[in-house]
């Protein structure tokens, strides 16, 4: 379970002023057409953080634990570090103008592409990594990414103007570098042997 609650806590707040979190802010103002879009948004993450979730598990296989340790430790803070560059996005980077994949299709494979690389699948890597329950790391990881998405489609520009991305993503920044700590110092499993 706490699989699930980190990784919803961690991508929810990773997702604020993320740039997948403005495709959703663009796709909702240019077709005012929220269920497509969220759909669209739900099947791109789940694909997208169930390949970042197994490569998470096949790397935790080949690697020492006490090199994974490090590994991990050093990603999220990493991920910290990169927590506090801003992400912009260009509508070039997507064109929106005509597809013949209707608004599902297109909201499916500009949100499936954005992530690539992005963030939140990089921490879904991490974090599948970390976490024996790689499925309950995806659906955490999805349910963060909706609980970020799913306003922006339906408040658009309001939603965005009630929230400091600069706030979100120092706080994101704090949680990842003292996931990275912990991990390091081994204290998560000071904490286990004492449950």
């Amino acid at each position: 379970m706490n699989a699930l609650l980190v990784s919803t806590g961690i991508v929810a707040l990773a997702e604020m002023g993320d740039k997948t979190q403005l495709l959703a802010f663009l796709l909702a103002a240019r077709f005012k057409k929220p269920l497509p879009i969220i759909l669209g948004i739900t099947i791109a993450t789940i694909f997208n953080h169930a390949l970042a979730g197994a490569v998470g598990v096949w790397v935790s296989q080949f690697l020492s634990p006490e090199v994974l340790r490090w590994v991990l430790g050093l990603s999220f803070i990493a991920m910290a570090i990169w927590m506090l560059i801003p992400d912009k996005l260009d509508e070039d980077d997507v064109s929106l103008a005509s597809s013949r994949w209707g608004i599902f299709g297109l909201t499916c494979i500009t949100f499936f592409l954005a992530e690539m690389g992005d963030k939140t699948q990089i921490a879904t890597v991490a974090m599948a990594a970390r976490f024996d329950d790689a499925i309950l790391v995806v659906i955490g990881t999805t349910l963060g990414m909706l609980l970020a998405n799913v306003p922006a489609v339906f408040l658009g520009e309001k939603f965005a103007k009630r929230f400091s991305p600069k706030l979100i993503h120092a706080i994101s920044a704090c949680i990842f570098a003292v996931m990275g700590i912990l991990t390091l110092l081994k204290i998560d499993q000071f904490f286990s042997s004492l449950m």
